[in-house]
């Protein structure tokens, strides 16, 4: 997707689980031009979905999020993210269990750190969860875009067992709560 030269554009990058789910999320948000899935926050350069499915490489599945900042805001690419996974669950989410399914802000720029510390500093005195939220907030080194049949995942594989099952519910709870900020279908 070719981005215009006369719009304003900032990168976001998120880890809330499988990339899957969050992706098919954030595809939706009016604003957001373009969402790839990789890997961020490791110790492994160009690692493989295999490599970091073991768990050993220190990355996070991860989207990074480009969009357009006269459409949509860091902060409420930030609500969208809290609202699109569990932020208390150590080193998942549901099913998916280990360090590269951590809830995490790679923040790019110094401004996406305070805003990012702040509105997890805002959401744990809220009460809106019965326990500390986990999120790790960290610069952003490298992301490593994921292979290519990661890239539109829950689009071209709708009907797999695993986006009926656990994406398409996720998805339409978060198009209940985003339901203003959805690009026109």
């Amino acid at each position: 997707m070719e981005i215009p030269n006369n719009i304003h554009v900032e990168k976001a990058t998120f880890g809330g689980g499988c990339f899957w789910c969050t992706e098919a999320q954030f595809q939706y948000l009016d604003g957001v031009l373009k969402v790839e899935s990789g890997y961020a926050g490791g110790h492994v350069p160009n690692p493989t979905y295999e490599q970091v499915c073991e768990g050993n490489t220190g990355h996070a599945e991860v989207i990074q999020v480009t969009y357009d900042t006269a459409k949509i805001s860091y902060d409420e690419l930030l609500q969208a993210f809290w609202v699109s996974h569990d932020p208390t669950q150590l080193n998942r989410q549901g099913n998916d269990v280990g360090t590269q399914y951590r809830s995490v802000i790679f923040y790019h720029t110094p401004e996406q750190k305070e805003k990012a510390e702040y509105y997890k500093k805002k959401l744990q005195e809220s009460g809106a969860y019965d326990k500390p939220i986990v999120t790790e907030i960290a610069p952003l080194t490298t992301f490593y875009k994921a292979e290519d049949y990661h890239q539109d995942y829950y689009n071209l594989n709708g009907r797999q067992p695993y986006c009926t099952y656990v994406i398409q519910p996720k998805l339409e709870k978060f198009k209940k709560v985003f339901k203003d900020h959805l690009k026109k279908q």
